[in-house]
């Protein structure tokens, strides 16, 4: 499914309409999600019924045989990313069983993420610093080589300069939060820890991957307004400061996750084209197992051009 809307989005790169990219790699990964013998229902999506006419909130998905699961999805994750043509646009799924997902209202949510050797190393609800100085104790690091990432953001002034004063590395994106999370369990990458107030949807994409990983997510949800706060109660939270664990973003032992490269980053290769073929790179992980696969793929355009093979 992620193969399939990455080779589909990838041919809007740096195009400037983001737009199409999204809606190409959503066609894409639905098509792809009718052949897929399980019981699906979207809980993270492209938005409400009324904002999305696919992988919409509560949609169901696959044949209708099979297990029942939760479904988390963002066709591409990055769509101002494959607009301009650059780095660590992705196309991602989380799949865990039916009703072990949360249910995250589509609204900003503070979020710290860290990899194995950082976990239960660090905290929400401490300072910036504390928290610099935390994850460098644990990876036997100087905070001066600790390189944290953060979406490049007005609202987050105040932490880049927090983060600079105490003398840390900084890794600012533009977009891609959930590539930035993941990154943080692959020491290739040199991200170390993910600061920052980004969509809550993504938080629990992310939670899933770092799940398999062996990392961990903190988030609080952050309602910028009375209509949120309200959508927020109705999900039975009436605390705003409640901080978000992993059992709270994907509870039980196992969960499946899925990211294929649009545009190359620092994990991923991304879609490469030349005449009726293509390549992408993609990683999928299993938390039960521990199991993570880095895959190459080669795509006959031709044989494929729907992205899928047809039934007969």
């Amino acid at each position: 499914m992620t193969e399939a809307a990455a080779l589909s989005s990838a041919r809007w790169m740096g195009r400037g309409q983001k737009n199409d990219a999204d809606d190409a790699a959503t066609s894409a990964m639905r098509t792809v999600f009718d052949t897929i013998p399980m019981r699906g229902t979207v809980v993270i999506g492209e938005g409400e019924m009324d904002e999305a006419p696919m992988l919409y909130i509560g949609e169901k998905l696959g044949t209708g045989d099979g297990p029942l699961v939760d479904v988390a999805v963002d066709p591409l994750e990055g769509t101002s990313i494959v607009a301009r043509g650059s780095w660590n646009a992705l196309s991602v799924i989380a799949i865990s069983d039916g009703g072990n997902l949360l249910h995250a209202p589509d609204m900003y949510m503070h979020k710290i993420a860290v990899g194995p050797e950082a976990v239960g190393k660090v905290d929400i609800n401490k300072s910036i610093t504390e928290n610099l100085h935390a994850v460098a104790k644990a990876k036997n690091k100087e905070v001066e080589d600790v390189l944290a990432v953060v979406l490049n953001r007005e609202r987050h002034e105040g932490m880049i300069r927090e983060i600079r004063e105490a003398g840390a590395r900084i890794k600012l994106i533009q977009d891609g939060d959930v590539a930035g999370a993941i990154n943080t369990c692959f020491d290739h990458t040199g991200v170390d820890i993910l600061f920052g107030i980004g969509g809550a949807p993504e938080g629990v994409i992310s939670a899933v991957a770092l799940k398999c990983l062996g990392g961990e997510i903190q988030g609080k949800l952050a309602p910028s307004n009375e209509e949120e706060i309200a959508r927020c109660e109705k999900m039975g939270i009436t605390d705003m400061d409640k901080v978000f664990y992993m059992d709270d973003f994907c509870p039980g032992d196992d969960a499946i996750f899925a990211a294929t490269g649009v545009t190359d980053g620092e994990l991923l290769k991304g879609v490469q084209f030349k005449g009726k073929r293509a390549t992408t790179q993609s990683v999928v992980m299993r938390a039960k197992s521990g199991t993570i696969r880095f895959i190459d793929g080669e795509h006959s355009l031709k044989k494929k051009p729907n992205l899928v093979l047809d039934a007969e």
